[in-house]
């Protein structure tokens, strides 16, 4: 199954010249869904992770479902002041200014065998972010996921970690 086939492109969104790969039509088409769950589930259990961290949001609609296909547990990466309790955070720079990921302290303990998901990789900015955090917290960072990949942004070269993508932009 062509997974392009069931994402929408959106031009102009969030802002002009921008071309959003917009998901929700392929999480909205059942089989289009399980293929894609199936396929992401075969490249994740390769890295034999013990638990998936979702970079917010949309990351989170990849990483629970896939955590239970896979028998493992599933932690939230989200912005600042989203989680309750003690978190533990990373500032990181955007394009214009800056952003912090956080989570939970005592989410994952160290040594814990981690994949981070999320459902796009353009630049590599927030997901270099989410493996610092993890990092920083003593995880052992096996590899990202997404479904899509924007190659020609060169993203992966950010990532010092493995990446599985199941549809590739490249341009």
């Amino acid at each position: 199954m062509d997974l392009k086939k069931y994402i929408r492109d959106i031009p102009d969104f969030p802002k002009p010249g921008i071309l959003f790969h917009d998901i929700s039509t392929l999480l909205a088409d059942a089989d289009a869904w399980q293929v894609t769950m199936g396929r992401l589930a075969n490249r994740v259990r390769v890295h034999h992770p013990d638990i998936l961290a979702g970079v917010e949001s949309r990351g989170f609609l990849l990483a629970a479902p896939l955590a239970l296909k896979l028998g493992c547990g599933f932690v939230m990466l989200r912005k600042r002041g989203k989680l309750p309790g003690k978190t533990i955070g990373l500032d990181y720079a955007l394009e214009y200014g800056t952003d912090r990921l956080e989570i939970q302290e005592g989410a994952i303990k160290p040594g814990q065998r981690v994949v981070i998901v999320d459902d796009l990789l353009a630049t590599g900015g927030t997901l270099a972010a989410g493996i610092d955090l993890l990092h920083k917290i003593g995880a052992d960072v096996a590899a990202a996921a997404t479904i899509i990949e924007l190659s020609f942004l060169k993203g992966r070269e950010r990532l010092n970690v493995p990446c599985e993508t199941l549809v590739d932009y490249q341009d």
